[in-house]
């Protein structure tokens, strides 16, 4: 996906095409290879980190001029810093081996039209030291770029994530194969919260098809053509997430006695069945598989022209893997 992304869009392409080492890891804008000079007037090299800002694949001005940096506080020719850089020392994990030491402040005027303008500006102040001490060092080393092979789940960036600057949290969410079994009212919005983390595969069981009622009790707005349709529930699903999440897997059918394999390596299991005897059937395969799975139900009556709720939550974790 960075290659493409990078292709797309006229401002990281700039700065590779003028010879900067660009990297796009967990949503964040790397630069790396930035000489800089050290307190004891040594160069060393230095990462510039910037969550990237994106509207689908296309990029729009940064939301940040703070950048962040993987590196000690770079010094003018001297040995003494930097003082207008200055914004905040502290480590921080961004998640996938993205760590930062601190941030830099540097906003001009009109603020950064775009990543190029950004990441360029503050390569320049930085190297500019460096350059002062050896006029041979630079930014723009012009590396060669291996090909890549795209091993994200998602059709596209989690720039929500990297906003957020929590990375490293998200990351624990990248197991392997997540069931959801049953796509009503319950099953129908985990899904919609699982599609938006890394886990690299979910399945869906369901042998129902989606209909008026369902509409009224899922997130989104369903458009009264798919209604007309019948889909099941499964491949209506499938078909509305695959936008976003890669690797769904829909299973037409309920879980019964004579199918309890379609389970099988399954890394964690949401069970939101409303019959009684089918759950047991599924929680007992469970167990027996030792797959840690959240067993969840709610339940709504009207009483003296009131509505009574219920919920309920059931947990059986065992040690969770990321197969």
């Amino acid at each position: 996906m960075s290659h493409k992304l990078i292709s797309l869009n006229p401002d990281l392409k700039r700065l590779r095409d003028e010879g900067y080492n660009i990297e796009i890891r967990e949503t964040h804008l790397l630069v790396k290879d930035i000489p800089y000079v050290d307190c004891n007037r040594t160069i060393q090299k230095g990462v510039l980190v910037s969550p990237l800002t994106l509207a689908g694949d296309k990029t729009s001005p940064p939301n940040t001029h703070v950048v962040h940096f993987d590196g000690a506080h770079p010094c003018n020719a001297d040995g003494t810093e930097i003082k207008p850089l200055i914004h905040q020392a502290i480590t921080s994990n961004l998640g996938k081996d993205l760590t930062i030491q601190r941030s830099f402040s540097h906003k001009p005027a009109a603020g950064y039209p775009d990543h190029y303008s950004k990441m360029s500006t503050y390569a320049a102040i930085i190297s500019h030291q460096a350059q002062a001490l050896d006029s041979s060092v630079t930014a723009q080393t012009y590396p060669p770029f291996e090909e890549e092979t795209d091993s994200s789940v998602f059709m596209y960036l989690d720039t929500a994530t990297s906003r957020a600057g929590i990375g490293n949290v998200t990351a624990k969410l990248a197991m392997g194969r997540v069931g959801i079994i049953g796509l009503g009212g319950s099953g129908s919005y985990i899904l919609d919260l699982v599609a938006k983390t890394p886990v690299k595969e979910i399945g869906l069981y369901d042998g129902d098809k989606f209909s008026s009622h369902n509409a009224f009790r899922s997130p989104g707005a369903h458009p009264i053509e798919k209604l007309r349709e019948e889909p099941l529930k499964v491949e209506y699903y499938k078909e509305q997430y695959s936008k976003l999440h890669r690797n769904i897997v829909a299973h037409p059918c309920f879980i019964h006695e004579s199918n309890t394999e379609l389970l099988d390596g399954l890394n964690f299991v949401f069970v939101c069945v409303d019959s009684g005897p089918a759950r047991k059937i599924i929680v007992d395969k469970l167990e027996s598989a030792k797959i840690p799975f959240i067993d969840v139900g709610m339940g709504i009556n009207l009483v003296d022209n009131n509505l009574i709720g219920q919920l309920r939550v059931t947990r059986a974790l065992t040690q969770i893997g990321s197969k």
